[in-house]
């Protein structure tokens, strides 16, 4: 739960005046923490806490800081236990780092999560100003404006830092004297500290990409809404510089590039014009074998999927990028290619590599890459959908403009062509109609949606692909399904992934069929089932949905783990089930509108 906005209560606000009743002194006990009799540590149960906390961290990082203030509970036995958290700028209604709020809470003060205490004139102050953990024993007798209950017999506080900025504390305390807090208390709560550090650092970062992600998706949207017609909406696209566009060919040069492109390497208009801006010679040596098995590939199929590498600049400098691209059709050398400029997200990893376990790969930054996957896969919808008609109303204007040369104006050829041209052209305005309603997306804008609507959008999204792989489609939708409350392109997302993934377990199998069912199951939930003639998935079921864990060579493990939190969060549940007589069944539920509400 993100408590950022949540009221503080409980205590003074801002402009009262506080006055201390009894000396800071009086009310510390840290010493007696090396003095006490000490529990031994148990190893295997803060392992289990930490292996929780790293789950919790890939999964579902909005709620990392409630499953820390569990963790210590847990760990240190305690009666209440949280985190106290430095108020930011635009995050509550008071200035940035004059209060601590209490964003998680469990345990007896669970009802006064939200509230919080002066940052000159509370425990939590006084932790970050000694730099060091303190037990506290009856501290409301120096903090008369805590009227908390019940009272604090003991408060073990922690603070913890990001980049030597003090942030805020984690605590537990206990309410009676059943047992006192000792030296491997003091040991915890020390890496609990750290790890404390480590989450704030990931839901910040986290945070920060949703906030540049709709802004790039705000800015998409209103390109799209100035772009009229099939010529303005591609040249938009291009000109957009949302990512580096280029038109290549196979012997190594860039014909044409956008400026995004253009200032990814710092070329200019000159170089380019000039024949100076090749990508095999911007690419490093080492990169050379990866463009190598690329050129395999879009010489093989006329796509290549996503891929990393680097380019170099004009002034030598390296750019880390992602690539992908298609050739037009019905060409053998020249294409189109997208390039996104990976230096930003490649500055956050190596940012959070000096982190725990815990940051390897948050929601947000995998979810961005299989975003980009699917941009992938546009750029060839592009390339293939939208040239096919376009070739056919070029061969139809050339044959009536023939005719006309000829002196051959025969009314019914004339008519037959120019219906076709109209026809095709309808055709092209309907892909961009398809591809726009694909990539419009608004953050967590859920509508009532028929799920039949959503399945076909993304079976003609994916048409290219299953025909490529000569991938048969049967398909039985029930009619009259309730509606669902859901996010149009998350659910697409979802289907997108189950779909690519039955394409892919089929490779080098027969027959390759792919069925796609909807219905309503016997609790009145709609059903939706994806199921493949593939390999299947033998004794792995139990670990398909592990963040990490994948059967694919190039897989990075997070498709269905990511697919099965959205649909969790939206009130439904993901499985896999065995084929019969071979391959796999992945399906899911979502409740039907009337109980969404």
């Amino acid at each position: 739960m993100n408590t950022l906005s949540s009221p503080i209560h409980d205590v003074p606000l801002k402009g009262e005046t506080l006055h201390p009743t009894v000396s800071l002194e009086s009310i510390l006990c840290t010493e007696e923490l090396q003095r006490r009799p000490s529990r031994p540590p148990d190893n295997e149960k803060e392992n289990r806490a930490l292996v929780k906390l790293v789950s919790a961290l890939a999964d579902s990082p909005s709620t990392i800081f409630h499953t820390l203030a569990e963790t210590i509970r847990d760990i240190t036995q305690c009666d209440s236990a949280g985190l106290s958290l430095l108020t930011r700028d635009g995050k509550t209604p008071h200035v940035e780092g004059q209060r601590f709020y209490w964003p998680a809470i469990c345990g007896m003060w669970n009802p006064h999560v939200g509230g919080g205490t002066p940052r000159n004139f509370g425990p939590c102050g006084d932790v970050l100003d000694q730099n060091r953990t303190l037990l506290f024993t009856h501290f409301e007798r120096r903090y008369p404006y805590l009227p908390v209950s019940p009272a604090a017999e003991e408060c073990l506080l922690v603070p913890f830092y990001v980049n030597g900025k003090a942030v805020g504390t984690i605590w537990a305390i206990m309410h009676s004297d059943r047992r006192k807090f000792d030296a491997e208390d003091d040991r915890v709560m020390a890496s609990l500290g750290k790890f404390a550090s480590s989450a704030y650092q990931a839901w910040m970062h986290l945070e920060e990409l949703k906030v540049e992600v709709a802004e790039r998706e705000k800015a998409e949207a209103e390109v799209r809404e100035l772009a009229k017609g099939l010529e303005a909406k591609i040249r938009r696209l291009v000109e957009a510089n949302v990512v580096g566009i280029m038109l290549f060919n196979l012997d190594g040069a860039i014909t044409e590039a956008n400026a995004a492109f253009l200032h990814m390497v710092q070329f200019d208009r000159d170089d380019l014009a000039s024949g100076r801006v090749r990508w095999a010679d911007l690419t490093p040596a080492e990169w050379r074998a990866s463009d190598e098995r690329a050129m395999v590939e879009i010489k093989a199929t006329g796509t290549v999927q996503p891929y990393q590498k680097e380019y170099f600049r004009k002034d030598g400098i390296r750019v880390p990028v992602m690539v992908g691209g298609a050739l037009f059709e019905g060409s053998q050398n020249d294409g189109v290619a997208f390039a996104l400029d990976l230096t930003e997200q490649k500055r956050a990893q190596e940012r959070l590599e000096d982190a725990q376990r815990a940051l390897h790969a948050t929601q947000a930054e995998l979810a961005r890459v299989t975003r980009l996957t699917a941009m992938g896969e546009l750029a060839a919808s592009i390339a293939h959908e939208v040239n096919q008609p376009l070739t056919a109303v070029t061969n139809n204007g050339s044959a009536c403009l023939r005719l006309l040369a000829n002196g051959n104006l025969d009314p019914d050829v004339l008519r037959r062509a120019l219906e076709e041209i109209v026809a095709d052209a309808t055709r092209a305005s309907a892909v961009i109609t398809r591809i726009r309603t694909f990539i419009k997306k608004a953050p967590t804008e859920r509508s009532e949606l028929n799920i039949n609507d959503v399945i076909e959008e993304v079976l003609a999204l994916s048409g290219h692909e299953l025909h490529n792989n000569q991938v048969f489609v049967d398909c039985h939708l029930t009619q009259a399904l309730p509606h669902v409350w859901a996010d149009r392109v998350q659910l697409q997302q979802v289907l997108l992934n189950l779909i690519m993934n039955g394409v892919e377990a089929m490779t080098g199998t027969q027959p390759r069929t792919l069925s796609v069912d909807s219905r309503t199951d016997e609790s009145g939930h709609v059903s939706v089932a994806v199921g493949d003639s593939g390999i299947g998935f033998g004794s792995e079921v139990d670990r398909l949905f592990t963040p990490f864990f994948t059967t694919k060579g190039n897989g990075m493990g997070m498709g269905l783990p990511i697919s099965r939190s959205i649909i969790e969060n939206h009130g439904g549940r993901l499985s896999a089930t065995a084929n019969s007589p071979h391959g796999a069944v992945f399906s899911f539920t979502l409740p039907p509108v009337s109980e969404s509400h």
